[in-house]
């Protein structure tokens, strides 16, 4: 995944659009204007690791996102055509997985995001992240997303 600057008609920087890409050739073009929404989502990752709002709930800090509900989505990325949607799809979705723990024999609910991504051939790939590892995800595009706008 890597950002790419939009500028505007003087080529000035002013956001990104990510180009995805599997085993080096591209896969796929979304997201266009999405650095803002990234940033937001690394910063909310961060405060419901730290235990803010309703994330508290959640004992373990890997179980904490930024939306309440069970299964919401936290972003949804697609690049759309004049002729409609085509060119990729990324997508964040939190899902409660039951966990069965045999030592005590009780269920335990873990929570987890599932990042997905979509080509324009219909070829999917899909990463199952705790909220750790999305937040080290998304903060390492917005850092780069930072760089590109700035270079």
């Amino acid at each position: 995944m890597t950002p790419v600057a939009c500028t505007d008609s003087v080529g000035a920087p002013y956001e990104i659009t990510l180009e995805l890409h599997r085993d080096g050739a591209p896969y796929g073009s979304v997201g266009e204007r999405c650095g803002h929404t990234l940033a937001r989502l690394a910063r909310g990752v961060d405060e419901a690791r730290q235990g803010t709002g309703a994330a508290r709930r959640w004992a373990d800090p890997d179980d904490r996102f930024p939306c309440d509900g069970p299964d919401s989505e936290l972003f949804s990325f697609r690049y759309l055509t004049r002729a409609g949607l085509g060119g990729g799809e990324l997508r964040c979705q939190l899902r409660t997985i039951p966990v069965w723990q045999p030592g005590p024999g009780e269920w335990r609910l873990t929570r987890r995001a599932y990042v997905e991504a979509w080509g324009d051939t219909g070829v999917g790939m899909r990463a199952v992240l705790t909220s750790a590892e999305l937040s080290v995800f998304v903060r390492q595009l917005v850092d780069e997303a930072e760089g590109c706008l700035k270079g």
